[in-house]
């Protein structure tokens, strides 16, 4: 096979890490032969997928303001759209097909009734990434023939499984490090209880999955808020410098893939 894989976990804003973590990785002259994302992944996965650079993809979201609360539109029915997230997709995108991208792409959501983690690598591209994307709640679930699907990072939030049996490498992402170093008071409020539980929830699956990857780059993110796009290129910062400190396990992973194709 000779090939890379990504899997790029969801995280929110905090997803814009990903993208820092893949400039780095260009810089190394690796590229992926498939990613695999969920929710944030998902979204920076497709994009990256269809051709755009890591900072083209940074400032198209960032002037989408798709993480952040105060661009969500309510629908009469209760929930959130998700028509800003699909109208980025569809400017950005060639063709509503997972064809159209150039990298193979895998999408992780959640049957949200039969409680079952599903992959989603074929059939109409946007409506999968939303599902991916579509936060329990807050969004409406999306519905694909006779699936009612959810936010991938429900059952799923780190999904190298599609990759394992295509790729000879896989290089894993995550921005969602579970830290104890935080004060009590930090977490008082609602929407610090709610990310700290969403954390709490998923440490133990991502760590599980990280015997799956070659080198599991983890970006130290517990300071920034899921929602809040305004230290966007910060993350960004971050997610780079993160995937810098893995440096001579990158290059251990490209001589592993040099061997094969000698």
């Amino acid at each position: 096979m000779n090939k890379i894989g990504y899997v790029l976990s969801g995280g929110g804003a905090r997803g814009f890490a990903h993208l820092g973590v893949i400039k780095y990785l260009e810089e190394l002259g690796i590229k992926p032969h498939a990613i695999a994302g969920t929710s944030a992944g998902a979204i920076a996965g497709a994009l990256y997928a269809a051709g755009k650079s890591p900072e083209e993809i940074l400032q198209l979201l960032k002037k989408s303001n798709y993480f952040g609360w105060s661009n969500l539109l309510w629908r009469k029915n209760g929930f959130f759209s998700m028509h800003a997230l699909y109208e980025l997709l569809k400017t950005t995108i060639s063709g509503n097909d997972f064809d159209a991208v150039k990298i193979k792409l895998f999408v992780a959501a959640t049957d949200l009734v039969k409680g079952d983690p599903v992959i989603l690598s074929s059939g109409k591209l946007f409506e999968a990434v939303i599902a991916s994307a579509s936060i329990p709640v807050v969004f409406e679930p999306v519905v694909m023939g006779d699936l009612l699907l959810v936010d991938g990072g429900v059952l799923n939030n780190f999904p190298a499984e599609p990759l394992q049996k295509i790729c000879d490498v896989i290089i894993g992402s995550s921005v969602n490090k579970l830290t104890d170093n935080i004060s009590t008071k930090s977490v008082l409020s609602a929407k610090n209880i709610i990310d700290r539980c969403f954390h709490m929830a998923i440490a133990s699956a991502v760590h599980s999955k990280k015997k799956n990857c070659d080198v599991f780059i983890e970006s130290p993110l517990h300071d920034f808020d899921m929602y809040d796009v305004k230290p966007a290129d910060k993350i960004f910062e971050i997610g780079y410098n993160t995937a810098a400190l893995c440096k001579a396990e990158l290059l251990a992973a490209i001589k592993k893939v040099a061997k094969k194709e000698a």
